[in-house]
């Protein structure tokens, strides 16, 4: 049985998406899962990138994109109120569920389902409050344990070479997105393909280009 470490942040309609496909996309297979929270936001201040939603034509596709995904694959989906919002409340929510910061499926279900169903305001102070209710975490969300348990999670997801959400990461394999599902289930059906070069040496080539900050000028 392989293990898989699901890294998630609840900002991210592509994770609540690979979060309620992953059973039927990963059918008939022997394997566990660890859900594990982080801040989106950081993983991509850490790799100098920008949200979708940060980039206004990028933003338009996204939300157009997971729209039709769910329509595609039959998965409920509506946008929230208002997106981009703030997702460190439900984030450490979740977290002060668990003692380890893995969170339980059903934890991580009615979080998304609560920003991703139902067209409202993710972040409404009323409607938080409701979900903490119906949690019923183990401490406050805002204490320095849950703070820390994020912390921890996210900072554990970069080491392994995670960069957004979502992210599956398997014998310290990184998978990424909800279409890298497909891949994710090759590799736990012992598709030999990820024991050949096209694995192993894809990215051992020098690259041509330079970073912007080391670029001279014109």
């Amino acid at each position: 049985m392989k293990h898989i470490d699901f890294y998630l942040d609840f900002i991210s309609p592509y994770a609540h998406l690979a979060f309620e496909h992953l059973p039927e996309a990963l059918e008939g297979l022997s394997y566990s899962v660890a859900y594990k929270p982080v801040l989106l936001g950081a993983l991509l201040k850490q790799h100098g990138q920008l949200g979708p939603a940060e980039i206004p034509s990028k933003r338009s596709w996204t939300y157009r994109h997971v729209l039709w995904l769910g329509h595609a694959n039959g998965i409920e989906i509506e946008m929230p109120a208002s997106h981009p919002y703030n997702p460190l409340p439900h984030l450490r929510l979740a977290v002060s569920t668990s003692d380890d910061g893995s969170i339980s499926r059903l934890v991580a279900e009615t979080v998304f389902r609560h920003v991703w169903r139902g067209g409202e305001e993710a972040g409404d102070a009323t409607r938080l409050a409701a979900l903490t209710a119906q949690l019923k975490p183990k401490r406050e969300a805002n204490s320095d344990e849950s703070k820390a348990l994020l912390k921890r999670n996210t900072d554990e997801a970069l080491q392994l070479g995670v960069f957004g959400t979502p992210a599956y990461v398997v014998d310290g394999r990184p998978f990424w997105g909800f279409d890298g599902l497909q891949m994710l289930h090759a590799y736990l059906a012992g598709d030999a393909w990820f024991d050949g070069p096209q694995w192993t040496s894809a990215d051992q080539r020098p690259s041509l280009l330079r970073s912007s900050k080391n670029q001279a000028p014109r």
